[in-house]
């Protein structure tokens, strides 16, 4: 009963592992990060977030895509140089998880994070409080607004934001 026990347990813990996603692949089968793979792929970037990491990325969806204008989009596109300037601008080194956030940053000042890129991101956390309840925090990421955090990869941690961010 015991050596079932025990297999059992390695076998989940193979299985696992075989079926672990880095980065990329836990934002393919997220559905919303359609644009993202492909200016991933246009860029050249995606065996570097297949790599081992870890890595913390603000992911632009594709809402977030689509509020660039199609001309401005496409420009990128055709630029592969300033194209992987942007999209490291929006890769952290290193596995940076909400809670490290948010424990990390002082509000009204923020927090500046050096990215991949070598250009700064300036995190900002906001937490109005309201009488009789618990408060609802923001986090932004230079202007735009971080929607949902946490989702694990392998290889780092994907935060999802509703803006593509620009080096200066």
């Amino acid at each position: 009963m015991k050596k079932t026990i025990i297999a059992s347990a390695l076998s989940l813990c193979f299985t696992t592992s075989v079926f672990a996603k880095d980065i990329v692949d836990t934002a393919v089968a997220n559905g919303n990060f359609k644009t993202l793979a492909t200016v991933l792929n246009a860029a050249g970037l995606v065996d570097t977030l297949k790599g081992p990491g870890p890595y913390t990325v603000f992911a632009p969806t594709d809402a977030a895509f689509a509020k660039l204008p199609k001309v401005d989009l496409d420009a990128l596109v055709n630029d592969k140089e300033k194209l992987s300037a942007v999209l490291t601008y929006h890769v952290v080194a290193g596995k940076v998880m909400a809670a490290d956030i948010t424990a990390g940053v002082k509000p009204l000042y923020g927090l500046k994070v050096k990215t991949v890129n070598g250009a700064d991101l300036t995190v900002a956390v906001n937490t109005v409080r309201k009488p009789y309840s618990e408060g609802l925090t923001t986090v932004k990421v230079n202007d735009a607004t971080v929607t949902m955090t946490d989702i694990v990869a392998d290889n780092g941690v994907i935060h999802v934001i509703d803006s593509v961010v620009m080096p200066k």
